[in-house]
């Protein structure tokens, strides 16, 4: 790409379409113009073209007959997201589309495939492997000082009712695709496997106004390797954190704002031998086993340490990168097949809460 300054169109200003992605580009206007964005509602494009100067259409078809726009984001409602990237693919533009990418592995082929024959680039917003949180667990794993780790568990439980269109199988809403997707996605990192792990889910629908689930319980499991335990959970009044990591040697937990973890050193613990006759004190008296470990403590706090740039930010920064230096995406659609392939695997197991088939793309 000739210009290091990429001129984005972003269709779509809703929650994310707006609250994250013209707003993160409007933040980084040394490496991003934003040029049009498209919405149906009149209210939502006056709003656009007020605060960020832009161009603005009532129909993303519109916005697709520029000639100048170095990439579109797709922000449309997830049903959308297949539909819609592959028609921007076909018509020669770079794509970031928002998640859930897809509801199953041949919707991802389909879109990688659109994506070799344009010889464009298909990105997908995954925007958590760049939280500071993530990147500091990923130093605590690194550092090997909770010793070999036995489970990890990842929570994004509350209590809280829901009544818009992502709760509707019809829209590929729910509580995995919407916001299960993200954690899929940081355990298959953590997880390290080729293969896929093994899958047991639970669904269920507690505080949803629609038919998609709002509980989500997913294990996976492969020989040799951390059990994950994920839970999307809006039933939950009483919630715990959003990382506990269990090690041979010690424990993290925390979330977004914070961690704290603990372990000792086996080198500094006291020798013992396995006892086969009962273990009695001084007295004679029968005893559990008991010790005294040295323990060694850390902690992380949100804005102390190494200062890290907003995730969506992080994010851009890569695909500005890709885009203009033709490095390679640290998140790639065939990452998210994976993913996908994961949650295909959890509804199968769910029926009830299937997404709906959307109408065959042309």
């Amino acid at each position: 790409m000739s210009s290091s300054k990429i001129k984005v169109g972003v269709i779509g200003q809703g929650r994310s379409g707006r609250d994250i992605h013209t707003e993160t580009l409007k933040k980084l206007g040394e490496k991003f113009v934003i040029a049009a964005v498209s919405d149906e509602l009149e209210e939502r494009r006056d709003r656009a073209a007020r605060d960020y100067g832009c161009d603005t259409y009532s129909s993303y078809k519109e916005m697709m007959k520029r000639t100048d726009l170095d990439l579109i984001v797709n922000a449309t409602p997830s049903h959308l997201h297949v539909p819609v990237s592959l028609e921007l693919l076909e018509a020669g533009f770079n794509v970031l589309c928002e998640k859930p990418l897809a509801r199953t592995q041949e919707e991802v082929n389909q879109l990688i495939a659109a994506s070799k024959r344009a010889g464009k680039v298909m990105a997908v917003f995954h925007q958590y492997r760049f939280f500071p949180v993530v990147q500091e667990i990923n130093k605590v794993l690194e550092s090997g000082v909770l010793g070999r780790i036995v489970q990890v568990s990842i929570s994004a439980s509350n209590f809280s009712r829901r009544w818009d269109w992502q709760t509707l199988k019809s829209r590929n809403g729910g509580s995995l695709l919407n916001t299960g997707s993200h954690f899929v996605d940081l355990s298959l990192q953590w997880l390290g496997v080729e293969t896929l792990p093994n899958v047991l889910c639970r669904m269920d629908s507690v505080n949803s106004f629609g038919d998609a689930e709002d509980f989500c319980k997913i294990i996976l499991n492969s020989p040799g390797k951390p059990l994950f335990d994920i839970e999307i959970s809006s039933c939950n009044a009483y919630a715990g954190p959003t990382y506990l990591i269990q090690g041979k040697n010690g424990s993290l937990k925390g979330n977004n704002s914070g961690l704290e973890w603990k372990y000792f050193k086996p080198e500094e613990a006291p020798h013992h031998e396995l006892e086969l006759a009962p273990l009695s004190n001084a007295d004679g008296m029968p005893v559990y086993c008991r010790e005294e470990l040295t323990w060694y403590t850390g902690s992380w706090k949100s804005g102390e340490g190494t200062a890290y740039p907003a995730p969506a930010a992080a994010f851009y920064h890569m695909l500005h990168d890709t885009l203009t230096e033709g490095k390679a995406l640290k998140i790639t659609p065939e990452h998210v097949r994976q993913q996908i392939a994961i949650m295909e695997e959890a509804f199968r197991q769910n029926p009830r809460f299937a997404p709906e088939e959307q109408p065959a793309s042309k």
